[in-house]
């Protein structure tokens, strides 16, 4: 199915600047204007060959940036075309990601007349409705929303010249590769098709065997990709003194742009709860929020109103947030490639970046596989004066997820009084039978 990339078959040196690489000068202003000078290994090797127009798939850890390497080669090609029509779709898992693409395109085609829309669910559909009629060349949309428009009947995928798949993998987690596939079968086959992972699960691997014709197989070696420029740390704690230590850790000036990373929704909105109620400015990012929410969750964190994000692994891949400084893990994921999808948030652009994990006994055993997977120990440290066997603060034990308004059963609570008041003739009078 795939022709993988031979050593030999590279006879050139790695690009060290983008200007050796096959772009036009209007692009390379848009990538300056970004502040990247060095295309990392995944922009050396898949655009030079995505610019001739070949098929291609691409597999890479988050943070090696994948978005800029399908991004320049489709802006080249599509140049010298007439406006007006739609030549590129990108589909991509999650809103964030659509937004942040459709960011990319406006950047880096900054000094070309392409244009880029977002198409994703959460929104009106008024506004995209516009951009698929004719207002946008790059169209960057999650399926199921994209569906959504293309049962209405006005979107045109007769010009396109260009599929994009970003994020395969999590495509397949997030259950979208049947809405995936219908979408493809209905654009033009005689087309380029790129597909970009993480990883390469058989679903995925079928998917490019359906889609993709005599595609060039990229791989940047994952087991690199997450130590370059993160410092790992791990600390030891008790689950119900995480929220303490964390705390202690926030005080810490130094950590200027801290993304702190939980398994659930009610974890994260029961932590930014005692966050907040500890003085510290925090935002929070999860899939219960609404898509005006998470934007501006995102936008405050970007521009330094909350020095603090807590998020699902929603915020794990593909978002591109500078700056970061800090990435911890307040809960240890379950999966190792999770651990590397979060940390990959920092130490972006060929930064350094500091990654700390609050790892409790009974997630030891989670936290060994990060560990094997990476191929090595990641070292255990104790914050001086931090006192582990100390009762937790009221508001920094273990969270209590039970939904307001509802019983241990989830039954609604009872009205009125207590059983035991009636029974024992209190204040509250028998209730009345209804019969």
């Amino acid at each position: 199915m795939t022709e993988p990339e031979p050593p030999a078959s590279r006879p050139k040196p790695p690009a060290t600047t983008f200007d050796d690489l096959p772009l036009d000068p209007r692009l390379r202003l848009g990538v300056r204007a970004m502040g990247y000078t060095t295309p990392t290994p995944i922009q050396d090797r898949t655009i030079p060959t995505a610019v001739l127009g070949r098929d291609l798939i691409g597999t890479a850890q988050t943070g090696t940036g994948k978005t800029a390497a399908f991004l320049l080669p489709t802006l080249e090609r599509l140049l010298e075309l007439p406006p007006g029509r739609i030549y590129a779709l990108v589909l991509t898992p999650t809103r964030e990601l659509a937004l942040q693409a459709s960011e990319f395109v406006r950047q880096l085609g900054h000094h070309t007349r392409i244009r880029g829309a977002a198409v994703y669910g959460g929104v009106g559909m008024l506004e995209q409705e516009r951009a698929l009629r004719g207002r946008a060349e790059i169209v960057v949309a999650t399926p199921g929303r994209l569906l959504d428009h293309m049962g209405r009947g006005y979107v045109d995928f007769s010009a396109l010249r260009i599929l994009v798949l970003d994020e395969g993998d999590r495509m397949l987690d997030m259950g979208f590769l049947p809405d995936v596939r219908r979408i493809l079968r209905t654009l033009p086959t005689d087309r380029q098709t790129m597909l970009f992972s993480a990883t390469m699960p058989p679903e995925v691997v079928r998917l490019a065997h359906d889609y993709l014709r005599d595609p060039k197989m990229v791989h940047v070696d994952p087991t690199t990709v997450a130590a370059v420029g993160v410092s790992h740390i791990a600390l030891p704690v008790p689950a119900t003194r995480k929220t303490d230590l964390l705390v202690e850790l926030l005080r810490d000036v130094t950590m200027s742009s801290v993304l702190v990373f939980v398994r659930t929704k009610h974890r994260a909105d029961r932590l930014v709860d005692q966050l907040v109620h500890r003085g510290f400015d925090a935002g929070v990012l999860h899939g219960g929020r609404s898509q005006n929410q998470r934007v501006r969750a995102l936008d405050d964190f970007r521009r330094g109103t909350h020095r603090l994000l807590v998020a699902t692994d929603i915020a794990a891949r593909g978002l591109d947030v500078e700056g970061v400084s800090h990435v911890i893990n307040y809960d240890v994921p379950h999966e190792a490639e999770t651990y590397v999808h979060r940390v990959g948030r920092t130490a972006r652009a060929q930064r350094q970046g500091d990654a700390l994990t609050l790892v409790s006994p009974e997630e030891e055993p989670d936290f060994a596989r990060i560990e094997r997977m990476l191929g090595n120990k990641i070292p255990r440290s104790q914050i001086p004066g931090f006192d582990l066997t100390a009762p937790p603060s009221p508001t920094g034990g273990r969270p209590s997820f039970r939904p307001q308004g509802r019983s241990d059963r989830g039954r609604p609570p009872r009205r009125g009084p207590p059983p035991g008041d009636r029974r024992r003739g209190g204040r509250y009078p028998p209730r009345r039978s209804r019969w």
